[in-house]
């Protein structure tokens, strides 16, 4: 089943986004056909993301807090760079409608379908996987435009990795985690002086930051794009998937879906080392780096346990 929704903001907090959304409103003419009819979410000092209609358009709108006007920048300029590569046909992104940089204010289309996530829980087991070619080409046609290769440095992701580990709460999962990061460290050691492929890739790519629609699909809140290594967003849709106990095709390997990583590495091409040492070693960074918490319910940890075993095993065999 899909994840609960985020509980409603407080009144207080709703009438201070009402109460700037007047303001900008009247400072910029160019929004005066701003109607919004929703909150899909607020984030305390941090952000605000709206839905309604730009002078009759469906949009969604992001209005963040002046210590975040930057990252809102770099995120309409990513917007605006691949734009004119992803804007008709099957695989696209949303439109980017509008960007006021001195009121944090940016407007997009909202895209009219479900959160792959959502969707692959409501559906037949036995037609889940028919989406992950589409997946895989969605982001293959996203970073193709800018890819390169350059010298890998998994000793700096190893690293980071290290450090995320050491504050994982969960006894049960730090023992598996450790055994992990052992063979980690030797897959940096394989690793060494190889090199790795990069593009400007979206950066947190997960099934629900895609939107399935009638024709079309369509990657949002691209704000995490960066140059990267190929390999780390594609471990972050496996993983993200994984960890929640989603595997579409019912089969798994390294703990994630072993479809989706024959797909992707067709889809993509792989070389042989990225498929046997980049991919693996960034699926066991994926799946530490980011450390669960105790808000968490006991089935999301469980879920990540089984996934975490599984790549160990694995890893392991290999």
């Amino acid at each position: 089943m899909s994840e609960p929704a985020a509980p409603l903001p407080d009144l207080d907090l709703l009438g201070r986004v009402d109460a700037r959304l007047r303001a900008l409103v009247t400072a910029h003419p160019e929004v005066a056909g701003l109607d919004i009819s929703e909150v899909l979410r607020i984030v305390p000092e941090k952000r605000a993301v709206l839905a309604g209609r730009l002078d009759g358009r469906a949009v969604v709108a992001r209005l963040v807090e002046p210590k975040y006007s930057e990252a809102l920048a770099k995120e309409w300029a990513e917007l605006q760079r691949i734009w004119p590569h992803m804007q008709t046909g099957r695989y696209c992104v949303a439109e980017p409608i509008l960007h006021l940089p001195d009121a944090g204010l940016m407007v997009i289309e909202r895209v009219e379908g479900d959160p792959l996530l959502e969707h692959l829980w409501q559906q037949d087991v036995g037609a889940r996987a028919q989406h992950l070619r589409p997946v895989a080409e969605w982001l293959r046609q996203y970073t193709e435009v800018s890819e390169s290769w350059q010298e890998g440095n998994a000793t700096g992701w190893l690293a980071r990795v290290e450090r995320a580990a050491g504050t994982q709460p969960f006894a049960r999962l730090r023992r598996i985690e450790a055994a992990i990061l052992t063979h980690l460290r030797s897959m940096t050691r394989a690793l060494e002086g190889a090199d790795w492929r990069v593009a400007i890739s979206h950066g947190d790519y997960h099934p629900n930051n895609l939107i399935l629609g009638s024709d079309r699909l369509t990657g949002i809140d691209t704000g995490g794009s960066g140059r990267m290594p190929v390999c780390k967003d594609i471990a972050r849709f496996l993983v993200h998937m994984g960890r929640r106990g989603m595997i579409p095709s019912g089969r798994r390997y390294l703990g994630v879906d072993a479809e989706g990583l024959e797909v992707f590495a067709d889809v993509f091409a792989l070389t042989e080392i990225e498929r046997w040492l980049w991919l693996p070693f960034f699926i066991g960074v994926e799946a530490l780096i980011r450390v669960e918490n105790r808000t968490l319910k006991s089935s999301r940890i469980r879920r990540a346990e089984e996934m975490y075993a599984l790549l160990l095993e694995d890893l392991a065999a290999r």
